[in-house]
């Protein structure tokens, strides 16, 4: 049983890998969380009936057409909050899912997340946070902001049972304020949508002296069958939730964030070490992994 979960795994892996145009170096890919998800991603991906493409033509998400049409409403209680420094960085490590961006001006102020609603976005944002409650297929979402100079590092996200919604609301509207996915770059508009698969390669960057805020969804991936459609959302749910980031006090935090600034502190260490000694720190990152994935293979 062991060997044949081994070969599901090793499988999976090279299929992320070579999954579109551009790639990781093998050993940076080899560390990344879509290396240790792709067992679950693959099957997304074959049972989805969404092509395999950096892109996704909207006609697949007609329900999303009500934000489109309201981008004007959504983008003034956007501006409301941005007046109000709410679209921020998160605080004490409490956002595991978006920790790195921060430091490269990436900012965000959550509206709902894997369903559930933030009370600081209900009470600030009652008319987008009320649209999006009435698409069911929509998981989670923010307001993002990418301010002049600001960049987004090239990046898998983690799970495959969702893809990525952007609408413009305050927009450069300057191909020098981009999104590159697997090679191919779209620039942002006002009230202009796009939607793209994030478990492709992408980045982002602004070199415009112009902010840029989007509303910013996941939306569950479509399925072939029912079944599987309620395996995404119950693994959606499981594992996406538990990274639930707060916009303030009263605001929901899930389980990995409770954790993570601890876990940040070993992070901490590995890049002194790093600093140090680079084939020391490489010795011993590679020593954890590779226990860790022997003890889960012997446990099987």
């Amino acid at each position: 049983m062991r060997w044949i979960v081994l070969a599901w795994f090793v499988m999976s892996a090279a299929y992320v890998f070579n999954r579109g145009t551009q790639r990781f170096r093998f050993w940076r890919q080899l560390s990344d969380h879509s290396t240790f998800l792709a067992p679950i991603n693959i099957w997304c991906y074959l049972l989805s009936p969404i092509k395999a493409r950096p892109y996704i033509e909207s006609s697949w998400f007609p329900e999303l057409e009500p934000l489109r049409a309201h981008w004007q409403t959504i983008r003034e209680e956007a501006l409301a909050v941005d007046a109000s420094q709410k679209i921020s960085a998160a605080p004490d490590f409490s956002d595991i899912g978006f920790n790195s961006f921060f430091k490269t001006g990436w900012r965000r102020f959550y509206l709902k997340w894997y369903d559930t609603p933030h009370p600081s976005a209900e009470s600030l944002c009652p008319f987008t946070t009320k649209l999006l409650q009435g698409i069911p297929s929509v998981k989670a979402a923010m307001f993002a902001q990418l301010p002049p100079g600001a960049s987004l590092v090239r990046h898998r996200d983690p799970y495959a049972g969702s893809v990525r919604y952007h609408l413009g609301l305050v927009t450069p509207a300057d191909p020098k304020c981009y999104i590159d996915v697997d090679g191919q770059q779209y620039y942002w508009r006002d009230g202009e949508q796009v939607i793209f698969d994030e478990t492709y390669i992408h980045y982002a960057k602004n070199d415009t002296n112009v902010s840029r805020i989007v509303l910013f969804c996941d939306i569950e991936r479509p399925m072939r069958f029912r079944w599987a459609a309620a395996v995404n959302r119950f693994v959606s749910h499981t594992l996406m939730r538990a990274a639930m980031s707060p916009n303030a006090a009263g605001d929901r935090t899930g389980v990995l964030n409770r954790v993570f600034k601890y876990v940040y502190a070993i992070r901490r260490v590995g890049k002194k070490i790093k600093a140090w000694h680079r084939p020391t720190y490489y010795i011993v990152k590679w020593a954890l992994f590779g226990s860790i994935i022997a003890s889960a293979f012997y446990l099987i």
